[in-house]
């Protein structure tokens, strides 16, 4: 799919583009390529000049090769942005390309998107910039509000993991947890926590992308500026993360702390049973002697003797155990 994005007004207007000859109609600042098909791409070099390297999105690109500048004045990044999805979380890799430098380009002061699924942060800054004008002027200041997008969506899971955790650590602290409930608390804290560690590492990320446009001294004073509050974005969600990461280790310990209490509840009752049963066996096994003139043995009361005796030699520690509380 490709699509253009022009400025009219202050608003940003989108337009999908199904032939080449559509490109020569609009003067975008932003070309959006998703899941670009192979003439796609060769509708953007054969109209703005530009080459779309193959590896463009590969997951195992070397990390030099993450942020540079061609000697045509093309500036490369390519950068995660985060999709949070319940299911199936995962970083989508997005190569963004951008020539500020060759005014006789017909691709000079436009922004490159190129990526192979949807992304969360470009819906969201769509959808502002339609609604508010004079949110974008430049690509550069695309580029920047993608970067803000993506913090701004990390926050917002941020705060969706952390309600999970209130949820999860109610049932954990309530007075009887079975291990149903605390397999369930578990499952949920390992999702937790594998999502707050995918934000962590695309934080990280996200910083070295938007630190890179701070060194490439193409943004003014303003978006210079704006390029430091978002640093500073990223690094309260880098301390949130580690908040995070601080209280899912304390509900695992508890979780597994219940865990052992109910093993414990099952072996107590093990170790009663064998301690009330041991008088018994042990009055049995004297009886089974066979001594001579034993009364038990020779009189008609001898065997309901014994077997009351054997009882009572058995209801004498669970009395002991109940009253000492260690039996519920």
């Amino acid at each position: 799919m490709l699509n253009v994005f022009t400025l009219a007004n202050g608003r940003l207007f989108q337009e999908e583009i199904e032939s080449l000859e559509e490109l020569s109609r609009f003067k975008p600042i932003w070309v959006d390529l998703e899941e670009p098909t192979p003439d796609e791409k060769r509708w953007v070099r054969q109209y703005y000049g530009l080459a779309i390297p193959d590896d463009a999105m590969d997951e195992d690109i070397e990390e030099s090769a993450r942020f540079y500048a061609e000697d045509n004045g093309e500036l490369h990044i390519r950068c995660d942005f985060l999709v949070a999805d319940a299911e199936h979380p995962r970083q989508v890799r997005v190569a963004f390309i951008m020539n500020l430098v060759n005014e006789a380009a017909r691709g000079h002061g436009i922004l490159f998107s190129i990526h192979d699924e949807s992304v969360p942060a470009f819906r969201l800054l769509r959808m502002r910039a339609r609604r508010m004008p004079g949110l974008l002027a430049d690509a550069k200041e695309v580029l920047l509000k993608l970067f803000d997008g993506d913090a701004e969506y990390s926050a917002d899971t941020l705060e969706e993991i952390y309600d999970e955790l209130v949820r999860a650590s109610k049932q954990v602290l309530e007075d009887n947890v079975s291990d149903q409930v605390a397999s369930e608390v578990l499952a949920t804290i390992a999702r937790q926590e594998d999502m707050n560690g995918r934000i962590r590492r695309n934080v990280m990320d996200t910083r070295r992308a938007v630190s890179f446009l701070m060194r490439s001294k193409m943004l003014d004073a303003e978006q210079f500026e704006e390029a430091r509050q978002i640093l500073r974005d990223l690094d309260s969600l880098d301390s949130h993360t580690t908040f995070l990461f601080d209280k899912i280790n304390f509900l695992m310990d508890a979780t597994v702390g219940f865990i052992n209490i109910n093993q414990n509840k099952i072996i107590k009752l093990f170790s009663v049973a064998s301690v009330a049963l041991l008088p018994p066996t042990l009055i049995a096994s004297v009886y089974g002697m066979n001594f001579q003139h034993m009364p038990e043995l020779t009189q008609k009361w001898g065997y309901p003797w014994a077997l009351g005796l054997m009882v009572a030699s058995a209801l004498l520690p669970m009395w002991y155990f109940r009253r000492r509380g260690w039996l519920k």
